[in-house]
């Protein structure tokens, strides 16, 4: 029997209470990095900052990267900024003290990233305001009523643009991932949550929803592979 998948699942992620030394935490972070990469799901990010840095000449960007785990993507932005002679500030923000922990010592080379211990639902709008605020993988492990609440959040702390980078659900992707998880992914714990976030992932017409409740604001919604929706915002001018 094929799995249902016509509503968002509430069933918790493994990673969501992962309460094991870091080292173990490590070697998650390194399979969701590895599929990332593989799939080119960090080049999708990196695109639509690329995108919003266009429409926007500036002097020095800072960007905000919301549920920032061990940093990865982070770095990634931060590289590119490099490579092309951009002037940045990043932040990285994060719930998990040991992702952070994690996150600091792989971005040693990266003097201008610094990270930040923060409930993302209870940051005021005043706290962190920057240019371009980016967020992969992360708004699927939120109800719908949250995800409103750090979306609204989102738009008023980012002067340029918000970038969100999340999975489609879908049976194509649920059994895709059962095949790519058994040769490529080696932790237990991220073979589970990857169909555990497939199940809380998004159909489009529900991102259309929350964009309807989210005035002044323009919204630009574009199905990506390897099944993911990337979702541009931009305050209306």
């Amino acid at each position: 029997m094929l799995i249902n998948l016509s509503n968002r699942s509430s069933q918790p992620e493994l990673m969501d209470s992962f309460e094991e030394p870091v080292t173990s935490l490590q070697l998650v972070f390194q399979d969701i990095n590895r599929v990332n990469s593989m799939l080119g799901g960090n080049k999708i990010t990196i695109n639509a900052i690329q995108h919003l840095i266009a429409t926007s000449q500036k002097e020095k960007y800072i960007v905000v990267d919301m549920g920032c785990g061990d940093g990865h993507m982070l770095r990634e932005v931060a590289f590119y900024f490099r490579k092309h002679n951009l002037n940045g500030e990043f932040i990285g923000i994060d719930l998990n003290k040991n992702a952070l922990e994690i996150a600091r010592n792989n971005s040693k080379d990266y003097p201008k990233i610094s990270y930040l211990y923060q409930d993302i639902l209870t940051l005021g709008e005043g706290d962190l305001k920057c240019d371009i605020l980016i967020n992969t993988l992360t708004m699927h492990h939120f109800t719908d009523d949250q995800v409103l609440v750090f979306l609204k959040k989102f738009n008023s702390l980012a002067r340029i643009g918000v970038v969100i980078n999340d999975l489609q659900r879908s049976r194509w992707a649920y059994y895709l991932f059962h095949l790519f998880s058994a040769i490529f992914i080696k932790t237990r714990i991220a073979k589970i949550d990857g169909l555990i976030s497939i199940r809380r992932a998004f159909l489009k017409k529900e991102l259309l929803l929350y964009a309807s409740k989210l005035p002044n604001v323009s919204h630009d919604i574009q199905w990506k592979w390897a099944f993911r929706y990337l979702w541009i915002m931009k305050p209306n001018q």
